[in-house]
């Protein structure tokens, strides 16, 4: 679907210092405690066999406990010390867009940091595989918030992919730096995935792929003028990715409709695909609170997860 052009600001270069001091005073002042009570999940060392709840991941069944007590038991696990998470960020074309003072592509980015800022104690590691047209940079991880500083940085000096800029395509292969992610991922962590997830989803089974050895967040960022048309006019609708534009006329209140529906669509078969890979799935946009919006729904994913366990935390 093509979008309209629009006009936002990057990054402030204090951004990043605003950004912690915000996730510090938010996000760990709600949740307490480290990693482990913030995204709980499974570990990698086995632990003890327990009777098997509604809810439970049916891979962890042993089979070897079910038979001898004719009872379906599943394997606990023990959670790992320490946690590598690493941000695979979508910087193509249709990123670089924003009809308000925010693009897109600032958005994912200070996401990514959030996430990075608020596991960057301990031993804990933070990498990113950013996926751009001209390539897929690696950010090795490694340990600290001033690692987290210095790769946001790095990722917000990256050029900016605007095929109507430059005349030339502007997409990725979001698939290819998903599987790549896998390979270099060699220990179970948190991995973060942040696009647009525009276009073809080939990126659905690499994505499933990456749930069956670690726990997936897939967090999609979306402009508010992507969902709805403004009755203004002639408007110039451009594809980013590819530089194609339209003039079209938003005082059509059919075109408004469609545009609406189609959007409406589009968003709800990608939240269909991203539930099927098992990967954790969040909306934020442009025009909201995104820290907000992250925290309500590491809350219900803390919560629901302490339920299933049959744990309080």
């Amino acid at each position: 679907m093509n979008q309209p052009t629009g006009q936002a600001i990057g990054l402030r270069p204090d951004a990043f210092g605003r950004l912690e001091l915000a996730v510090r005073s938010k996000l760990e002042g709600r949740l307490h405690g480290d990693y482990q009570g913030l995204l709980p999940g499974h570990g990698s060392e086995l632990g003890e066999a327990r009777n098997y709840r509604p809810g439970d991941d049916v891979r962890r069944i042993d089979w070897a406990v079910t038979a001898r007590t004719t009872e379906t038991h599943v394997r606990d696990t023990i959670a790992d010390h320490e946690l590598t998470t690493i941000g695979i960020i979508d910087l193509s074309g249709s990123l670089h867009f924003g009809t308000g003072r925010r693009l897109k592509r600032d958005v994912a980015i200070e996401i990514l940091g959030a996430m990075g800022f608020v596991t960057a104690h301990g031993a804990n590691r933070f990498g990113v595989l950013a996926v751009h047209p001209a390539g897929e940079k690696w950010l090795a991880p490694a340990s600290g918030r001033h690692h987290v500083h210095a790769t946001l940085r790095r990722l917000a000096q990256m050029p900016r992919a605007n095929a109507a800029d430059d005349g030339r395509a502007a997409g990725i292969d979001l698939a290819r730096g998903l599987a790549r992610a896998n390979r270099l991922a060699r220990r179970r962590g948190l991995m973060v995935v942040i696009s647009d997830f525009l276009g073809p989803s080939t990126w659905s089974k690499p994505m499933r792929a990456l749930a069956d050895r670690h726990e997936v967040m897939a967090i999609d960022v979306v402009d508010p003028r992507e969902l709805t048309l403004p009755d203004v006019g002639f408007m110039t609708v451009a594809d980013p990715e590819t530089g194609r534009r339209r003039v079209v006329d938003t005082s059509d209140a059919g075109l408004r409709a469609r545009y609406r529906a189609a959007a409406a669509g589009q968003r709800a078969r990608i939240a269909d695909e991203i539930r099927r890979t098992g990967a954790d799935h969040l909306t934020v946009r442009t025009d909201r609170d995104w820290l907000s919006d992250l925290i309500r729904h590491i809350e219900v994913r803390r919560r629901s997860r302490m339920t299933r366990s049959g744990g309080v935390r």
